[in-house]
């Protein structure tokens, strides 16, 4: 089939990945790139045309070029970080993805809102510091990567290290367990649900602190930062994966009441910690393919058993879109402002 669109991404967090998969669903595939990354993205042969900026800051100036190669352009973290809320609404160009979901997901207090309504379990939320009676994580807004996260023990530590932030930031109760980062894909042609894979992340240098036994500590000025440097691959118990299957589709399910009847589609993931007690605690969501999925370019445990061949979250969002093309349903995976 002859399929004229070309998928394109910016170069960076998992375009590798989207691009990859693109190609191996037969589409054309664009990065758009810095000057800095122009060399590693033209190295690759399933990249056929690299466009390249001085800043990410001029990408809204490409809606024209991009408009007349007949580009999907496929969203990551990325776009969150570099692109305003603004600037999402103001491009027309087909855009994989429902854009109504960033409001709900850029504001923390939408967000639990819309977790809540989805019946999570969420840790506790404190307004501001003078309420703090247990050890809390402050998390500045946005897709950082961890940067800017403070491990807060009490309120004097609170208005010692905290205080003076000017950013907007959220603080939430420390759940003490296990991080675990789960894949979803939501295909609205399917009306399915899919776990595609599982991650951990590694985060320096809360990590390295994790291995110090807790006396060794004792006098050493360093304080935990939770950047994130890398990712690890996790598989979970089968019998928990029943309820993590129930969070992801309850998640979809409020989506489809607060951000129109499209609601959350495409990839995603959702943030938990698990407790001793194997309950799952949802920290945040990203409406997204998120850089935990470039661990399974190859494809994940979990892909195999539905697919039984190589399949990564980038190919699975190509796949969406070849076969949304195929029945002609191309409108129903893209944005409802995308002008074809």
């Amino acid at each position: 089939m002859n399929r004229p669109y070309t998928i394109a991404t910016l170069g960076s967090h998992s375009a590798l990945q989207i691009l990859k998969g693109a190609h191996d669903e037969g589409f054309k595939t664009l990065a758009i790139s810095n000057r800095e990354t122009e060399r590693l993205y033209r190295s690759f042969a399933f990249v056929d045309d690299v466009i390249v900026l001085n800043a990410y800051s001029e990408f809204m100036g490409l809606m024209d070029e991009l408009k007349s190669r007949k580009c999907i352009i496929v969203p990551h973290g990325s776009f969150v970080a570099y692109l305003s809320l603004d600037e999402h609404k103001k491009m027309t160009i087909p855009y994989f993805g429902n854009k109504a979901v960033l409001d709900w997901e850029a504001s923390r207090e939408l967000q639990r809102e819309w977790l809540s309504r989805a019946d999570l379990k969420l840790p506790r939320q404190f307004k501001n510091g003078s309420e703090i009676d247990r050890p809390v994580i402050v998390k500045l807004y946005g897709a950082q990567g961890g940067r800017g996260y403070m491990f807060i023990r009490d309120t004097h530590d609170f208005e010692a290290r905290a205080a003076h932030l000017k950013e907007a930031y959220t603080i939430q109760e420390y759940i003490i367990g296990v991080p675990l980062y789960i894949h979803y894909f939501y295909s609205p042609l399917s009306n399915k649900l899919e776990i595609m894979s599982m991650d951990r992340r590694y985060e320096t240098n809360v990590d390295s602190l994790g291995r110090i036994p807790a006396a060794a500590q004792e006098g050493m000025d360093v304080s935990p930062s939770y950047v994130v440097v890398g990712n690890s691959a996790v598989s979970l118990r089968e019998s928990m994966l029943a309820e993590a299957l129930r969070m992801g589709d309850d998640v979809v399910k409020v989506s489809q009441e607060i951000c129109g009847p499209k609601g959350l589609f495409g990839a995603f993931c959702i943030e938990t910690i698990i407790t001793p007690d194997i309950q799952f605690y949802v920290m945040e969501i990203s409406a997204r393919i998120v850089a935990g999925t470039n661990l399974f370019i190859d494809g994940s445990p979990y892909s195999y058993l539905n697919y039984s061949e190589p399949m990564s979250t980038g190919r699975r969002i190509a796949r969406e879109i070849k076969n949304a093309l195929l029945t002609n349903n191309l409108r129903l995976v893209l944005d409802d402002t995308s002008v074809l």
